[in-house]
């Protein structure tokens, strides 16, 4: 039977672009650094979720789809505090997500309704799963077994959200330009990611 970690690189991670490996040692290396902007990353994630609830709030299988990920998303911010005040870390001040604001620049502008839902449930997709890479890093990689099982964990969570985000693309517009466009996406986060500097103080 295929693993799990068999089947989420074959599936669904279809990255162009893997994270240099140098990142997963920096980040254990500026551990408060990166554990607080993964808090702030959660934050933005329900944030996320609860602007597309509130701006298609009579897509009704997409509310009740959201809502609970919203939850989720919370709780996962409540467990990375946790995790920082368990080592008595500092919780710093969130910080300017290059990533995310050149993610934002690729957002086609304008089209139909159905067109700007679709536009912002493939980037949500997109930066789950690159989370969901990450995770996978640290999972494996840190040295902190509390940290590894925390890590694993919310590797399988993320790519649930993952699928869950190209699904609803899929329903509410044609699951064959949802493809094409999400292709295009993948193309665009790798260039993304090859311009960006190697920093372990950042999730994305």
């Amino acid at each position: 039977m295929m693993s799990w970690e068999e089947s989420t690189r074959q599936k669904m991670l279809h990255l162009k672009l893997p994270t240099d490996p140098r990142w997963v040692g920096i980040a254990e290396m500026q551990l408060a650094d990166v554990l607080t902007d993964h808090a702030y990353c959660e934050q933005k994630a329900a944030s996320s979720c609860i602007s597309l609830i509130l701006r298609f709030n009579d897509l009704d299988d997409l509310v009740d789809t959201l809502t609970p990920i919203v939850a989720e998303e919370w709780g996962h911010f409540e467990r990375v505090l946790e995790q920082i005040r368990k080592r008595e870390l500092k919780f710093g001040f969130p910080r300017k997500d290059e990533y995310v604001i050149q993610l934002i620049s690729f957002v086609k502008k304008g089209g139909s309704r159905m067109q700007q839902l679709t536009e912002q449930l493939l980037m949500n997709a997109l930066i789950e799963a690159r989370s969901c890479e990450r995770f996978k890093l640290l999972s494996t990689h840190l040295e902190d077994p509390e940290l590894k099982n925390f890590y694993y964990e919310l590797m399988v969570s993320e790519a649930g959200h993952y699928v869950t985000f190209i699904e609803l693309a899929r329903k509410y517009q044609d699951p064959k330009k949802v493809n094409e466009r999400w292709q295009e996406w993948l193309e665009f986060e790798a260039e993304v990611m090859e311009s960006l500097e190697v920093r372990g103080d950042r999730m994305h």
